[in-house]
């Protein structure tokens, strides 16, 4: 069995809320990137990392779904699963819910408000190119994985041309 990561939280800001009343997709977005860093930190590619090898993460892929609106003020909780890794590549997703208090799980039937998925490579900054993760990380990575959840791996679907 593998581990799992902590939850990623955050608040709506009022500055997140769109013309319609709800958060801006931009936002969505931003809330995933910051449960990347989160991410990031948890397996060892922090900051400190980052300074001392040069090399970092690159999303070169995502896929994010809008499944339900969310209101200013709300508490989110992303959970971040890992769903495999090779030499270079790692492939996760974000699932963002609406919580009742900040440090709260999300209930065990409760639906993502959104998901991503993402595809990221491990890039030598100074080389400009992808390079292996150090042993230690992708055993981190590793250790991290779980199976994808049903939705992961979609694509978009395609809309029938009217004439």
């Amino acid at each position: 069995m593998s581990e799992s990561l902590p939850l990623a939280r955050h608040r709506v800001r009022p500055e997140w809320i769109d013309y319609n009343g709800h958060m801006s997709e931009a936002f969505y977005v931003l809330v995933f990137g910051y449960a990347t860093d989160a991410m990031m930190i948890e397996t060892g590619l922090h900051a400190g990392y980052r300074e001392s090898t040069g090399c970092s993460l690159y999303t070169v892929e995502a896929h994010v779904r809008y499944l339900n609106d969310v209101s200013e003020g709300a508490r989110l909780a992303v959970r971040t699963r890992l769903l495999g890794t090779d030499a270079k590549k790692a492939r996760f997703t974000h699932e963002m819910y609406v919580v009742e208090d900040d440090g709260d799980e999300p209930a065990p039937d409760a639906s993502p408000v959104a998901t991503t998925e993402l595809l990221a490579l491990h890039v030598d900054q100074n080389a400009g190119r992808a390079v292996p993760f150090p042993a230690e990380i992708r055993a981190r990575l590793e250790a991290l994985t779980e199976p994808a959840p049903d939705w992961a791996g979609r694509s978009i679907a395609e809309v029938p041309r009217t004439t």
